[in-house]
């Protein structure tokens, strides 16, 4: 008793300090938003801190000096859903650590120096969706039924600054393989994969994943596709298959495929032609990025989707292999020209995107591609990459457009339509002049032109001494209708005047074979004066009123003698 109270001091004192020791490592953080989340990251703790938020969703812990997660840590986080330990020196986890955080759906303990895994930990994490177990350096996965808890694994490089030969894995052993029970996502993308490596991974083809819906090992250096479709026959609930970026230069003439198999992408290879080798049961087929340069005779009758997009393809396949196609993408490829014709043959496809091809440009191509964009078609098919990807390759002058002249299009129709406007114009043009007389105006202009010019002869005739003699004393110009009156009353009376006049009238004077028009400036100019048997019938003659404006016109120039008219 004695010496237990002598050491009871010590004792209290070491209580103590051990106590000052655990409140400095469980420090408080308290940088918490009201999103409430807590950024704890950077801050050099060396155990999980208490924060100042009661129902923290996100803790960030990343980036300190954290070596182990004791059993009470975390009991205060129950609402939380994101955890994120990466990049800490964590070595050891107790295996309750984790068991109240039920509604965690996201946990990284990625680069941190944990050399196990423990089944406890995960055991009740019901709604964890996502684990980064990355950059550790596991000796052993854990006990049998470690892995198996797992229904998505992600093996891809360590560090992305890492060449691929160093980052990369080469294999999965197929023992670890039979851990994975439960697996149904599994991603071996972006790694060093061959077709040796991958039917170790894929323990020879067994069905051993046989929970495993979606496999991805795109972007490694697989060369055979018979072979991939061996080692996954067996996978009775697999669903999607990536294959891409892989070595593939053919395509066997049969395959066999698991029923449940809907998409599959073999994209970024280098295949040359397509096979029956493609499952029927397809609803989505990426073959975008080959070298594909066509594509008959492979019917695919459940298929929705086709990406055949950066390939060499010429025409578009023809539809009636794809009764169920709703979309098509075939951008990029040596497309000449398509029309209503070949999408005809479609018989459910809703959305195209054929851009950036090598269009000749018909009339008849520009005309479907305008009412396309238009809207003109109602329930047809949508374009539904943008107009400007649809460019002419040739012919050269309408090279990076796609537009044509009415004129390049419908030259005959245009012509023709053309030549009958200009002679509907021309009739109605002449109609509209002759209602107007302006044929008679012209002949009328030309006469007093000639008149004119005559004129101008008589006044140098007249200057140099030789003009011509007066022949008659006047010109009598009436209408035939008034010829009667003319000839039994005023002729006589004129002529047997005293002194008697001579005159001079059309039916006895006008030189025969001459234009009318002429003989009357010639009765004008050798007359002293025109004499106009003014009546309605003379106001109806054509022949009488281009001489009434003759005279009118050179008594306006004064240079004949004068006019008279008689009513």
């Amino acid at each position: 008793i004695f010496l237990f109270l002598s050491l009871l001091p010590s004792l209290f004192l070491s209580f103590l300090s051990f106590s000052e020791w655990d409140v400095e490592k469980r420090s408080t953080c308290g940088q918490c938003d009201e999103r409430l989340f807590c950024n704890c990251s950077s801050r050099n703790y060396r155990r999980v801190p208490t924060v100042t938020v009661t129902k923290v969703v996100t803790l960030d812990l990343s980036f300190n000096d954290i070596t182990t997660v004791a059993e009470d840590d975390l009991r205060e986080y129950t609402w939380l859903q994101t955890l994120d330990l990466r990049s800490n020196r964590i070595k050891s986890i107790h295996e309750w650590a984790f068991h109240l955080l039920q509604g965690l759906e996201s946990l990284d303990l990625s680069y941190n120096q944990l050399a196990a895994l423990t089944p406890a930990w995960f055991s009740k994490l019901l709604s964890l969706q996502h684990l980064n177990l990355l950059g550790n350096c596991y000796r052993t996965l854990g006990p049998g039924g470690t892995l198996s808890l797992f229904r998505y694994v992600t093996c891809k490089a360590g560090s992305q600054n890492a060449p691929k030969s160093q980052s990369s894995m080469y294999v999965m052993p197929c023992p670890t393989s039979h851990l994975l029970t439960q697996l149904e996502y599994l991603d071996l993308s972006g790694n060093l994969l061959t077709d040796l490596t991958l039917t170790e991974s894929l323990c020879h083809g067994d069905g051993t994943l046989r929970n495993l819906r979606v496999l991805n090992v795109s972007d490694n250096a697989l060369k055979s596709l018979s072979l991939i479709s061996k080692l996954v026959t067996r996978l009775d609930k697999l669903v999607h298959l990536d294959i891409s970026q892989n070595g593939y230069t053919s395509m066997p003439p049969t395959c066999s495929w698991p029923q449940t198999l809907t998409h599959l992408n073999v994209s970024g290879a280098k295949l040359r032609r397509v096979s029956p080798c493609l499952p029927l049961t397809l609803e989505i087929l990426d073959l975008g990025h080959n070298d594909l340069t066509a594509f008959h005779s492979v019917a695919l009758p459940a298929l929705r989707e086709l990406h055949l997009s950066g390939n060499k393809l010429m025409h578009l396949p023809p539809g009636w292999l794809f009764p169920s196609l709703e979309v098509l993408l075939i951008q990029s490829n040596t497309l000449n020209m398509f029309g209503p014709v070949d999408l005809q043959l479609y018989r459910r496809l809703r959305a195209l995107q054929a851009g950036q091809n090598r269009f000749v440009c018909s009339c008849e191509f520009v005309y479907f591609m305008v009412w396309r964009w238009g809207g003109a078609v109602e329930g047809s098919v949508e374009l539904t990459d943008r107009w400007d990807n649809y460019l002419c390759d040739s012919p050269l002058p309408l090279v990076d457009r796609v537009r044509l002249s009415p004129f390049q299009c419908h030259r005959i129709l245009l012509v023709s339509a053309l030549c009958g406007c200009t002679l509907a114009a021309g009739t109605l043009f002449v109609i509209l002049l002759w209602k107007l007389h302006a044929v008679w105006y012209l002949r009328m202009m030309w006469a007093w032109l000639k008149a004119k010019r005559k004129a101008g002869n008589q006044r140098r005739r007249d200057a140099a001494g030789n003009a011509e003699p007066l022949c008659y004393d006047a010109f009598v110009s009436y209408s035939e209708q008034d010829a009667e009156w003319v000839e039994e009353f005023l002729v006589p009376e004129l002529e047997n005047s005293q002194p008697p006049l001579s005159l001079c009238l059309h039916k006895r004077d006008f030189l025969p074979g001459h234009w009318i028009i002429d003989n009357i400036i010639n009765a004008m100019e050798r007359s002293r004066r025109t004499l106009f048997v003014l009546s309605e019938h003379f106001v109806h003659s054509e022949w009488c009123r281009y001489g009434f404006i003759l005279s009118c016109l050179t008594t306006i120039r004064e240079y004949f003698s004068g006019s008279t008219i008689i009513h």
